[in-house]
């Protein structure tokens, strides 16, 4: 019976150190690239020619500053990038655990005017209809690369993990270049001691890579089955920026979320509540120490009451601590935050940026005073 108990144990740690960590996948860079007989020009035309990876439909490999008409591409870490032409893909499969939630993390950039978009998935996925689009038409980063995320619960031991362009585009050629594809395991939303809310010190999101600095975007309308912000909703018409305190100024910890698209950048989490009970919603708000300076305003919510933040940013990396007390109406209160003001950083760059939030914990007044 022992040696049956101990044989398992073996297989599962086994499987566990064979599954795959936190970084970017095999050749996610895609500096491995394809031999010169299996392109013509730009595009790749055998479908497995980049190591680790199956192409489908148009799709370019670039080396950084390659001309596009009077354009240069960049790619910003190594290299080389992959492009995906209307309606092409790229996948690769990745050893998993079954029954663990990922988040995937890439970088993108459009290379047209068009409205571009990109479509992940994952299979097996017992949904059959189940991607993430990601609108990329905004460009949040200075350079025109930006990264992006998604979340997903593994089905299986193994995970095939598509990136797809839906786009319309009469020219081929037209469309993002991706490169920088990682992984990481994210643990379950719990809550901390102290505080009804989950994950509020957002310290567990996706992967941020190290030699980036323009943090991670979560992308809008994301619901908590494919959140890479465990607790969190993004419930907007934009994404919300991931950063972390190794390029950014974070008020607490590690993590935070910058808002970064003024009312159309806002996340949100449903707690439970006791009608007619009065609660303390606590946060930090803050700069990202990015040079976005100027007057800004978060609007925190609890249910159908608001309360407005004022904070006026130097660009330094300041913050202040808020108390918004409130009486719950419902069993469930959605907790909620956006930024009410459009900023651009200081620096003449034109991007977008935003008041930072952190360390939120919401708990219930025992012996409160009146509301």
């Amino acid at each position: 019976m022992k040696n049956k108990i101990a044989l398992v144990l073996l297989s599962a740690t086994l499987h566990f150190a064979l599954s795959f960590g936190d970084g970017q996948l095999p050749n996610g860079n895609f500096e491995l690239g394809p031999k010169p007989s299996q392109m013509k020009g730009t595009k790749v035309i055998d479908p497995h020619a980049i190591p680790n990876w199956e192409t489908t439909g148009f799709v370019e490999y670039i080396k950084s500053n390659q001309k596009q008409g009077d354009m240069h591409l960049v790619v910003p870490e190594g290299a080389s990038a992959v492009r995906l032409g209307d309606e092409a893909s790229i996948k690769t499969k990745v050893k998993v655990i079954n029954g663990m939630f990922y988040s995937i993390s890439f970088s993108a950039s459009r290379t047209c005017a068009q409205e571009e978009k990109l479509n992940v998935s994952f299979s097996p996925n017992r949904e059959p209809i189940d991607w993430g689009i990601l609108p990329i038409q905004t460009v949040y980063s200075s350079n025109g690369w930006d990264s992006y995320s998604w979340g997903f619960l593994a089905q299986s031991n193994e995970v095939e993990i598509v990136i797809h362009n839906p786009g319309v585009e009469t020219d081929p050629a037209c469309g993002p270049l991706i490169d920088s594809v990682a992984l990481k395991v994210l643990n379950g939303p719990r809550r901390q001691r102290g505080t009804l809310l989950k994950n509020g010190n957002f310290e567990e999101g996706p992967y941020i890579f190290p030699n980036t600095n323009w943090g991670v975007l979560i992308p809008p309308n994301i619901e908590d089955d494919h959140s890479p912000l465990p607790g969190w909703m993004i419930e907007s018409l934009k994404a919300v920026k991931y950063i972390d305190s190794n390029h950014f100024g974070v008020p607490e910890g590690k993590r935070a979320i910058e808002l970064v698209a003024g009312r159309e950048s806002a996340i949100a989490q449903l707690v439970k509540t006791v009608p007619g009970k009065i609660y303390d919603l606590m946060f930090l708000v803050g700069d990202a120490k990015n040079t976005c300076e100027g007057s800004m305003m978060v609007v925190a919510a609890a249910g159908k009451v608001t309360l407005q933040v004022p904070y006026v940013s130097k660009g330094d990396g300041g913050f202040k601590r808020v108390k918004f007390r409130f009486k719950a109406v419902s069993r469930r209160t959605r907790i909620r935050f956006l930024s009410e003001y459009y900023h651009m950083k200081s620096d003449n760059s034109g991007s977008l940026c935003g008041p930072v939030i952190d360390d939120v914990s919401l708990v219930s007044v025992r012996r409160p005073g009146r509301v």
